[in-house]
């Protein structure tokens, strides 16, 4: 991979567009761009790996903060936010003998509060949307984060690396990735999954296996039907038996007067009430009927007679009120005929009415003997009514004593015949046990029943099950046969990846030995201060070190300039393993070490630390004489000239003491 340009539009300190020419060759791998502190040499790093890898870069200037804020912030403040930031980064990669020339542009801008970012990805001049959408996928086939972070980094930050602990994660990670290793565990686990894929579907082996379940199911199954059976007669069995000890226990208590002997509480309390009820129905009779109008109906002739003659007065009062009445109008008549009639006719007419007062004066001829008032009269009219209801209830109550004396009766004879509870309670106690074991043979013969129906339904779905089996089988044994040599000859390779994965890591291991140790010591100014170094993959990939009388040494004991060169070492010899074909991005790249160490970085570990690097320095680092001595090996140079009253950084040609030559003949 080779980077070929950097542009940055209103990125960070960058305001405007700036591009980086990157392109190197064999003979000049090295791009120097210096900057001091503060002038955006970091950005510049933090920028190829945001291009590369969105929201999964390491950005240094990132922090803890969230994604979305960190873009936000990294559009320059004199910038439009509404235009927003952009980053493109053209490389190159060799992909089966043929180079390929990507153009990665990551843009990003705000509308209100919301913040849009674009992918867009060219290959060989023509836009790949589907490169575009899925390119943190597709990146990581190109480059993969992990390698990525090996190549990318700050010289001072790399000190850590230096730790057992952490430089073994690191050489794992790039043994596997970087070296290829991992390929072959993909190998071998492509090659499980396939073994297992094929014992899923081997549909005869499954099969077969349930075809022989079936059976021993089946047979069971018939087992327990005849079994379920045996229990269901036992039970139906038992019951007719229990059924009829309890009619005979039934008998038993009835003969013995059991029926009234349970009845005996309620016939004893309906006893009490009838008796209750009597008593009530007898006080009615004697002090509300008896002592009402009821006794007048053993006089009642006289009251009749009373009555009758109680009307003869009024009707006689009344006749004489009427020859009174006559009297008077016939005298009125008289004199009114005399003066129209003759004597004759008029003597005629007179005795006519003397004759009919005559008769009406004897019907009005009665003794007065009662001389009852009009009130009393009344009263006696409607006595006859009062007495007949009167009567109606006397008889409707006696009607209802003479019942209840009959129902007390019974009651006393059905109570007398009640036997006595010691000589019902054996009969009593068989009855209810034998009530009790019917039920309970009742419940049992139930649930064998239940049981009995849901065997044979198991049963039936057994055989049906089996069939298909059966005809599955036939279907599957070629597919069998085929997955049975698939799995065979998948645990042959997988066998033989296990071994060549061992063989490839121990030979790469053994390269890695004695690439570090050997850059170490071209890097180290003490000669003989590490004697050998080694890489125990048995022990999570532990690096050690042994010094020159064989004893191990604690890269504690080291100073913090040879641990940083140690740390280098270890990147170099990987670099050197997997055969340089990575740029190599260097921050800061000589802080920490002395000037003979940085001599040694700069005449035998810049110019060949990889097929391409960028150093990023400041002008303490890369001085005049260190430059003297790059300078062969340098295509482009450039300067980070910050302006401090805008804030911002521009990119000048030329480096410190080159008098602003912007590329090196």
């Amino acid at each position: 991979m080779l980077l070929r340009s950097l542009t940055l539009q209103d990125f960070g300190a960058y305001r405007g567009s700036h591009t980086l020419d990157l392109t190197t060759s064999p003979e000049k791998p090295i791009v120097l761009i210096g900057g001091l502190n503060g002038c955006g040499k970091t950005t510049l790093l933090d920028a190829i790996q945001l291009v590369l890898y969105g929201a999964r870069a390491r950005c240094s200037g990132r922090g803890n903060r969230p994604y979305e804020a960190y873009l936000r912030e990294s559009i320059n403040r004199k910038a439009d936010p509404a235009k927003g930031a952009s980053i493109a980064l053209e490389f190159t990669i060799t992909v089966d003998n043929e180079e390929r020339l990507y153009k990665l542009h990551r843009s990003w801008k705000t509308s209100g509060k919301t913040l849009n970012e674009f992918t867009t990805v060219l290959i060989d001049g023509k836009v790949d949307p589907v490169a575009g959408q899925n390119w943190a996928d597709y990146v990581e086939d190109l480059l993969p984060l992990e390698v990525a972070s090996l190549f990318f980094f700050d010289g001072e930050k790399i000190e850590s690396l230096a730790d057992p602990e952490r430089a073994a994660t690191v050489i794992e990670s790039a043994v596997q990735s970087l070296l290829g290793v991992n390929t072959i565990e993909q190998l071998r686990s492509d090659l499980l999954g396939l073994q297992r894929r094929h014992r899923l579907t081997n549909e005869d082996q499954k099969v077969i296996d349930r075809i022989h379940e079936l059976q021993e199911e089946l047979d069971q199954a018939v087992q327990q039907i005849d079994d379920a059976k045996q229990l269901e007669g036992a039970k139906r069995n038992a019951l007719d038996k229990a059924q009829k000890d309890l009619v005979a226990a039934n008998h038993a208590f009835e003969k013995e007067g059991g029926e009234l002997f349970q009845q005996r509480t309620a016939l004893d309390n309906e006893s009490k009430a009838v008796a209750k009820q009597l008593a009530q129905a007898e006080e009615a009779l004697r002090h509300d009927i008896a002592a009402g109008a009821l006794p007048l109906l053993l006089v009642r002739p006289q009251i009749e007679e009373i009555r009758e003659q109680t009307l003869r007065e009024k009707e006689a009062a009344e006749a004489k009120q009427v020859v009174d009445a006559l009297e008077k109008r016939d005298t009125w008549f008289q004199e009114l005929l005399s003066e129209f009639l003759s004597e004759e006719t008029r003597n005629s007419v007179l005795k006519k009415l003397a004759e009919d007062r005559e008769r009406r004066r004897e019907s009005s001829v009665t003794p007065q003997i009662l001389g009852v008032s009009e009130k009393t009269f009344n009263q006696l009219t409607a006595l006859d009514s009062v007495l007949e209801h009167e009567r109606q209830r006397a008889q409707a109550a006696l009607a209802q004593a003479q019942e209840l004396r009959q129902r007390q009766e019974t009651l006393d004879r059905m109570l007398g015949a009640v036997p006595q509870e010691d000589a019902i309670a054996k009969r009593l106690a068989d009855r209810d046990r034998a009530v009790r074991k019917v039920a309970l043979l009742e419940a049992e013969l139930n649930a064998a029943s239940e049981h009995l129906v849901a065997i044979q339904r198991h049963h039936e779905n057994l055989k049906s099950e089996l069939e298909h089996a059966l005809k599955g089988r036939l279907r599957s044994i070629e597919k069998a046969e085929r997955s049975a040599r698939i799995i065979a000859y998948s645990d042959r390779y997988r066998d033989t990846l296990d071994k060549f994965k061992k063989a490839v890591l121990q030979h790469h291991i053994n390269r890695l030995e004695v690439a570090v140790l050997d850059s170490f010591n071209r890097l180290m100014r003490k000669s003989g201060l590490v004697r050998d170094l080694r890489i125990n993959t048995a022990d999570k990939f532990r690096l050690t070190l042994v010094d020159s009388e064989g004893e191990e040494l604690d890269p504690s004991r080291l100073s913090a300039g040879e641990r940083q060169l140690l740390a280098i070492s270890l990147l170099w010899g990987l670099a050197r393993v997997a055969g340089n074909w990575l740029p190599s991005v260097i921050d800061t790249p000589l802080g920490r070490l002395d000037s003979k160490h940085r001599e040694h970085l700069v005449e035998r570990y810049f110019p060949q630390a990889s097929h391409q690097v960028l150093l990023l320095s400041t002008d303490e680092e890369i001085d005049e004489p260190l430059l003297k001595k790059l300078r062969p090996a340098i295509a482009h140079m450039y300067t980070l000239e910050h302006d401090e009253t805008t804030f911002t950084t521009s990119v000048a040609g030329g480096y410190w003491w080159t008098g602003g030559t912007a590329h090196v003949a």
